[in-house]
């Protein structure tokens, strides 16, 4: 099997890369030049920059690359932006590079067996604020950030084309070795400090990298086509259950919790999001994420998910941290 892994430098892309060598299939990443290949070391490792923002140039791309090595079976494409220093990077990038990208394969004859659309939660939108109800796939989609509808426009793009093979994956937080953002809250927790957004507790749902990985694999090889699943381990947590976890799992004794107001908390983003504009570095707390920190209930209902793929999680929240947190400590991080 020849697969394409877009994005395949970023933290879920690096595990993807990963798990189709060990299925022993031909693996292309789908990286810019000046991406990390910190985690994209095989020596069978094939890659190509695809010019996303020139439709004409990714056609005439994909043309040469299907004369010269055939159509890939599978296309992952995970490639796309969670943060930025303007709104319009979102709709630009997770959006039009994805359109550009869909109609080329189309236009190039390059259509793979299925084609998996790494969404989000955030393309839904939160759960109920008021019964807590996890949000359903029946449920009309109210993405509430820049973030989420630029990824929900990219899907009904792709629902849109009769007979286009795909599959499009919702995972909640993703969390594991190698990732960032909830690093973050992992070294202030060491530090002994732990801060939280809002005075009332969040309602969350988690999915560790290996699980996903799987679901990613599973839903490629599944008979199954044109599904949308939301992606997570099938259990609940509150913010303070998760951060009491974290502080179990690094032995931490004393813990400073303070409880920041979401009008304190946006205040913050907004400076923030004008000191990124005039960096150019996009910043983790800006005003599109606030929107969705200030959400109270970011659970989903993964019964379609049990059901289609017989999906149950390997790994619950504690045993995928403490595996997270062994791999931060081996390689320094924490």
């Amino acid at each position: 099997m020849k697969i394409l892994i877009t994005g395949a430098s970023g933290f879920i892309g690096g595990f993807l890369v990963d798990e189709a060598f060990a299925k022993g299939w031909e693996v292309w990443a789908g990286i810019r030049k000046s991406s990390s290949k910190a985690y994209l070391n095989h020596p069978d490792l094939h890659f190509i920059d695809l010019n996303y923002s020139d439709s004409d140039a990714l056609l005439h791309q994909l043309k040469l690359h299907m004369a010269e090595f055939g159509p890939w079976d599978y296309i992952i494409h995970n490639a796309g932006i969670t943060k930025s220093t303007a709104n319009s990077n979102y709709y630009r990038i997770n959006y039009q590079y994805t359109v550009h990208f869909v109609d080329a394969l189309l236009k190039s004859g390059n259509i793979p067996r299925k084609f998996l659309f790494m969404s989000s939660m955030g393309a839904a939108g939160p759960g109920n604020e008021n019964t807590g109800a996890p949000l359903k796939l029946s449920d009309k989609p109210n993405p509430i950030s820049a973030y989420g509808k630029s990824k929900l426009l990219a899907e009904q793009y792709i629902q849109s084309l009769p007979d286009f093979p795909y599959v499009i994956l919702r995972p909640t937080g993703v969390y594991g070795p190698r990732e960032r953002d909830y690093y973050l809250m992992l070294k202030m927790i060491k530090w002994g400090l732990n801060v939280s957004v809002g005075l009332e507790q969040q309602l969350l749902n988690f999915i560790y990298i290996k699980d996903l990985t799987q679901v990613c694999y599973t839903s490629l090889e599944s008979p199954l086509l044109r599904k949308t699943w939301f992606v997570a381990d099938g259990d609940n947590y509150t913010s303070q259950t998760f951060s009491e976890l974290i502080q179990d799992i690094l032995q931490k004794k004393k813990l400073l919790s303070i409880p920041v107001p979401l009008s304190i908390v946006k205040l913050i983003s907004n400076i923030s999001g004008v000191l990124s504009r005039l960096t150019g570095k996009p910043s983790l707390l800006n005003p599109d994420k606030y929107q969705v920190m200030k959400r109270r209930n970011w659970t989903c209902d993964t019964t379609d998910l049990e059901l289609d793929l017989h999906f149950k999680a390997a790994y619950n929240l504690r045993n995928g941290m403490e595996e997270t947190v062994t791999w931060y400590k081996e390689n320094g991080w924490l």
